[in-house]
């Protein structure tokens, strides 16, 4: 089962992902993530279908492996089936790509605009949360 989560790291935004056994994540500021958030929200309004389902729980902070991001631009786009794919690069590991289903992007876009949209102030007294 894959999971998304997003939360605050200081002042930097966590998107956390796990799929099986696997779990990874990265961290950006805040331009990055308003960024991910258009590019996510232009993929929502080209497939545009409901939202269909629920999100695993949220992993705890010893099974997540934090990465910072490292990419000089976050691309977004899809893949040949029209599945939303993130492509990156974190810390040292060489660019990688992020394939999301509908669910997850949407979660993903949700989460970083209400993020983005709290008071700074706010966001940092929930910075371990």
């Amino acid at each position: 089962m894959a999971g998304i989560s997003v939360s605050l790291e200081g002042a930097n935004i966590q998107l956390s992902f796990q799929k099986d056994d696997q779990a990874t994540a990265v961290v950006m500021d805040a331009r990055a993530a308003r960024a991910l958030v258009r590019a996510v929200g232009q993929l929502l309004t080209a497939i545009d279908e409901p939202d269909d389902g629920e999100l695993p729980e949220d992993l705890s902070d010893e099974e997540i492996a934090m990465l910072d991001v490292t990419s000089s631009a976050i691309e977004v786009g899809t893949d040949e089936q029209g599945q939303a794919v993130v492509a990156l690069q974190a810390g040292a590991l060489p660019p990688f790509q992020l394939r999301l289903t509908d669910e997850e992007a949407r979660h993903v876009a949700t989460s970083l605009s209400e993020i983005l949209n709290a008071p700074r102030d706010v966001r940092a007294s929930h910075g371990g949360h």
